[in-house]
């Protein structure tokens, strides 16, 4: 189920999300009423519902997330939601639960997922779950110690170092891009929307709401030079560091408090 400690992956927030596909098998019923307990089929289909219907604080609230998303505030959705709306778009909407097996305070939902094109063969997939004040909820113990430690941080947290990540690694694949480019326009280097209409980097890249960072490149005037900077949308949400980098592929980052930072000291 949902794994291990966002301190072990810079992208922490999509082994999350991606490990979300470990379930993708909401069955077709309606949220269940007020019940003493639902079972462990039912928390499943519950789950899956309210994620296609974009009811992400619900559909944690089934999970062991419930601490990370409970006491969000609407910006704070916000700034998680193309994440999460991601992975509802992945949500089957017929899936077949095969069974389940209860053990003491542990569960597992057998769950057959249909093909889709990006998994043409029909899959059977296990849900893991576990009691906890006497309700059943989706994950395992272990993750479920972690995220109360870091509470309603745990997925914010994460969206920096993923977003942080991400301009990093652009960074270190600009000098392939910029190389390419060179070939195609007389050894001259380009800047964020030549790069971008050359397709040598995404659209997305250019747009500070989807990176979560206003990224641009500086093109000297005789064109045999440049130097490209990358700092926070929303600093303390999208990001912390800020990032500076030239044509020799030296890279600085620090928090600088969402603003640029200059070229390091020779």
């Amino acid at each position: 189920m949902f794994s291990s400690s966002i301190s072990q992956s810079p992208a922490r927030i999509r082994i999350v999300l991606a490990m979300l596909a470990l379930l993708m098998a909401s069955g077709a019923g309606n949220l269940a009423g007020a019940q003493t307990q639902r079972g462990p089929s039912d928390v499943v289909r519950e789950f899956y519902k309210a994620m296609r219907e974009h009811r992400f604080k619900d559909a944690f609230s089934l999970t062991i997330y419930k601490p990370a998303v409970q006491d969000l505030s609407a910006e704070e959705m916000e700034d998680l939601r193309t994440d999460f709306e991601e992975k509802a778009a992945q949500i089957p909407e017929q899936i077949q639960i095969t069974g389940e097996q209860i053990s003491g305070k542990t569960a597992t939902v057998f769950v057959v997922v249909p093909a889709r094109d990006n998994t043409p063969q029909v899959t059977s997939e296990p849900a893991v779950l576990i009691l906890s004040g006497g309700n059943w909820i989706i994950g395992d113990e272990a993750n479920q110690a972690e995220v109360l430690k870091k509470g309603r941080r745990y997925f914010l947290d994460a969206l920096i170092i993923e977003h942080e990540s991400d301009v990093e690694d652009l960074l270190k694949r600009l000098i392939s891009m910029q190389l390419a480019y060179t070939t195609q326009n007389k050894g001259l280097y380009g800047d964020l929307p030549a790069l971008i209409g050359m397709g040598l980097i995404a659209k997305e890249v250019g747009d500070p709401i989807a990176m979560g960072y206003k990224i641009h490149i500086t093109v000297a005037q005789d064109g045999k030079s440049y130097v490209a900077g990358a700092e926070p949308t929303r600093y303390g949400h999208s990001g912390k560091l800020s990032f500076w980098m030239d044509q020799t592929g030296l890279i600085k980052s620090l928090d600088n408090g969402g603003k640029p930072i200059s070229a390091p000291k020779q």
